[in-house]
């Protein structure tokens, strides 16, 4: 789902902690002027860093991600557990090659402006999302295995040839090829229905959305908060809570404490309190594996990096389960491949590029370089602010130093532009996260290493690895076809793109008065499963 600083779909962005009771003055007398503070309104008081844009066919940051998806939707939908189910469309039919797709939407469904949905909206919503004015970077990627999309991309065309409207409430979708997974596909935001009279409105369009989703879009004031109001009008279930307030800004973790928040992600600093199971957090504490992977990406089309035995000698000169233990306090799960657990495909029997010293020496000695003082400088681009670092990283880079004699030096890059500039400006390499946007090998190795993909960031290419790759993702028998893939991510592991970190686990504390907030292993919680019962205070 997403670059996480989701790449939605891995961006996740923290919060520092200095200046903890200045922050936190300044925002008690932020709150106290809140007009959504009444304590009896039904709502859901959350804490985020707000979204960098609410268009959906641009969106591919996690905090936007999470908006979106509340706000706008889609002909399909991934439910609670992942599996695909309808939506706007309330059936389908798949002809029996798998290649055209037959939708029939709901009658009924409407913007939030009232305006009712029709075939031709979706097939408006897709054009738009392709034309190359738009500028989106996710378009090839969800819907380009549409025929005609790549060519309305290129702005060879005017129209998605492979899309057509067939009645008020009736579309057909050819695509190039039997995919298994392109329903997936159509559950992320670029695939999502906008209103023709909203986008018109102006290039801000998006900061007054005019949805389907469940919820609409009350307030949004910078810095301060986002409102979102449940739309009584919604076609689905009704949201359980009227409101969902985020606050903007503020010390999250004291916010909780203070209880102006429900909901409160837990980092570092905070894990033994929270695990202390004498503790009053403990009883709120939920923790759930999240399918995502975060590593270290090697610019492959840049010395050193472009010589794979020395990037598999800084892979090799890390010790991950360290690191992870010490530093990151088995807050995640060490990574010996990109397919984390619980991911169709993944390989137990993984061994990954462990730790070896002499190894990693050897491999830079048997390199084209020949010995480290033949490296060129080498950088590593990261997202942040004030030369901030995680800790995590600062060992990494001490272990390069310490074990290979290599010194790396850091470059940051304000959160907003990361994610959407990266591909241009990084160095030689940058780290970043990826959370599935769908279970399906395919989003993580295909989507991240073939080549020309739109998410290859790591400019990397290998003609056996598309061979199969293009297999998979046609294979119908499911054995085979995730053998592809477990074939198709060693290869992978063994030309290292990247050093795979290690895979998310959300820990998050949840209020007694809190039901139904759960975060999927995709790392989106359903606002509209969320109520609060009447004893909250």
């Amino acid at each position: 789902m997403r670059n996480a600083v989701k790449h939605r779909r891995c961006s996740k962005r923290r919060a520092g902690a200095a200046a903890i009771v200045l922050i936190l003055a300044l925002f008690l007398a932020l709150f106290s002027g809140c007009p959504f503070a009444q304590p009896d309104v039904d709502r859901l008081n959350l804490w985020d860093t707000g979204p960098i844009t609410l268009d959906p066919a641009i969106a591919k940051d996690f905090s936007s991600y999470t908006y979106v998806v509340h706000i706008f939707s889609g002909l399909v939908r991934l439910d609670h557990e992942l599996n695909v189910v309808p939506d706007i469309a309330e059936r389908w039919e798949e002809s029996p090659d798998g290649t055209e797709f037959t939708f029939y939407l709901r009658e009924g469904v409407r913007f939030h402006s009232g305006r009712e949905v029709r075939a031709a909206d979706v097939k408006y919503s897709w054009e738009r999302a392709c034309h190359p004015e738009t500028g989106s970077d996710t378009a090839l990627t969800y819907l380009g295995d549409i025929l005609g999309v790549s060519e309305m991309i290129d702005g060879h065309v005017d129209e998605i040839s492979g899309v057509e409207v067939v009645g008020d409430y009736i579309l057909r979708v050819t695509i190039d090829a039997p995919r298994p997974y392109f329903l997936s596909k159509l559950a992320y935001p670029t695939a999502f229905v906008v209103d023709s009279t909203n986008v018109a409105s102006g290039t801000g369009w998006w900061r007054k959305p005019v949805g389907t989703g469940p919820f609409k879009l009350r307030e949004w004031t910078a810095g301060q908060w986002l409102i979102l109001e449940r739309n009584d009008d919604y076609y689905g279930d009704p949201a359980g809570v009227e409101l969902v307030v985020y606050y903007l800004s503020g010390p999250p973790m004291a916010m909780y404490e203070l209880g102006h928040i429900d909901v409160v992600s837990v980092y570092g600093p905070y894990i033994h309190r929270v695990r202390d199971q004498a503790g009053p957090f403990y009883p709120e504490l939920a923790v759930t594996p999240e399918l995502s992977l975060y590593y270290l990406g090697f610019n492959t089309a840049r010395p050193p990096f472009d010589d794979v035995s020395v990037r598999l000698a800084f892979c090799h000169a890390v010790n991950r389960e360290r690191i992870s233990r010490l530093i990151l306090r088995d807050m995640v799960g060490e990574a010996k491949g990109i397919l984390p657990p619980g991911m169709p495909g993944y390989d137990e029997g993984l061994a990954g590029l462990d730790y070896d010293v002499e190894k990693a020496r050897d491999l830079i000695s048997a390199s084209s370089y020949a010995d480290v003082s033949n490296l060129p400088p080498i950088t590593v681009t990261v997202s942040g602010y004030g030369n901030y670092i995680p800790e995590f990283l600062g060992a990494i880079i001490q272990e390069w130093q310490q074990n290979l004699g290599v010194e790396v030096s850091v470059r940051q890059m304000e959160p907003e532009p990361f994610v959407y500039n990266l591909k241009k400006e990084k160095d030689e390499m940058f780290l970043l996260g990826w959370i599935a946007d769908y279970p399906d090998p395919h989003n993580f190795l295909d989507i991240l290493f073939r080549t020309g993909a739109e998410n290859n960031i790591f400019e990397y290419s290998n003609p056996v690895l598309d061979e199969l790759l293009d297999r998979a993702a046609v294979e119908q028998d499911a054995d085979v076809r995730l053998a592809l893939y477990r074939e198709a991510e060693r290869i992978v592991v063994e030309d290292a793109p990247c050093l795979p970190l290690w895979h998310g686990i959300n820990h998050v504390l949840v209020r007694a008065s809190i039901k139904g907030y759960e975060v999927n292993p995709v790392g989106i919680p359903d606002l509209t499963r969320v109520t609060v019962d009447g004893s909250r205070a």
